[in-house]
């Protein structure tokens, strides 16, 4: 039943709003920022009410590590579809996600996502890539925080696949801070028993701001690894927070 109330829920989203978007798309055509506002504020809505459908029980820490009066760019593990809704769920700020072009294949989503200042990265196009990169950078001096996961596709196993380190590329052009962010126990809503939902504990886990101000061709070259490192450690510390939870519903 959970799974059923789930897809109805968006269906509803991705064909019942379509008016709604329509009328956001004119205002976008005056006010650019107004458009991204308002469209984060409403797809916030909406996926709050998915996450409640899916039965996520979540817990946010670090919340205060967010600062407030810059765009950063995040930085998350990846483990589920839901870490899109989770991270826009709780993040600050306008803030656009670089998601994989395969996302544009879905239905009226990919506008919302536009609205949202996301981009689609071509993972198979080099020259694409590197274009969605800068305009990646262009959106964070512009005042749009940018969120990527940079393992590059959903990973459940305990071990992280290694970050790729182009993504970082934002940062280091714009020198903005980064935000580490540990998401935990995601999959356990659909991946690891789909093709049915079921509720979960999941802990969303933002880490103090890493500094990217002048620096050094070495501290550059271990930057992703580094951020790699300090998520790693916010994954093992939070595990106690779900871990009773996960095993039980086996």
């Amino acid at each position: 039943m959970r799974s059923i109330i789930v897809v109805l829920t968006m269906f509803i989203f991705l064909v019942g709003t379509l008016p709604m978007y329509l009328v956001v798309w004119i205002i976008g055509r005056f006010n650019k920022h107004a458009c991204a506002s308002f469209s984060q504020k409403f797809v916030r809505f909406s996926f709050r009410i998915l996450m409640w459908e899916c039965g996520a029980k979540i817990t946010l820490l670090g919340k205060e590590n967010i600062p407030k009066d810059t765009a950063v760019l995040y930085v998350s593990n990846h483990r589920s579809y839901a870490d899109t809704p989770l991270g826009y769920m709780t993040v600050g700020g306008l803030t656009g996600f670089i998601a994989k072009k395969e996302i544009k294949k879905f239905p009226i989503l990919p506008l919302w996502m536009k609205n949202m200042t996301c981009l689609f990265l071509d993972r198979d196009d080099m020259r694409q890539g590197l274009k969605t990169i800068l305009q990646a950078v262009e959106n964070v001096k512009a005042g749009y925080s940018v969120f990527i996961m940079p393992e590059g596709t959903r990973n459940h196993e305990e071990e992280m696949l290694p970050f790729k380190e182009g993504s970082f590329k934002v940062a280091e052009k714009t020198e903005c801070p980064i935000v580490p962010i540990a998401i935990s126990n995601s999959d356990a809503l659909y991946e690891l028993h789909k093709p049915w939902i079921k509720k979960a504990k999941v802990v969303v886990h933002y880490g103090e701001p890493i500094s990217t101000t002048n620096l050094s061709r070495e501290d550059k070259k271990t930057l992703a690894s580094r951020v790699q490192g300090v998520i790693a450690e916010m994954l093992k510390e939070d595990k106690a927070l779900y871990i009773d939870t996960a095993s039980a519903s086996k």
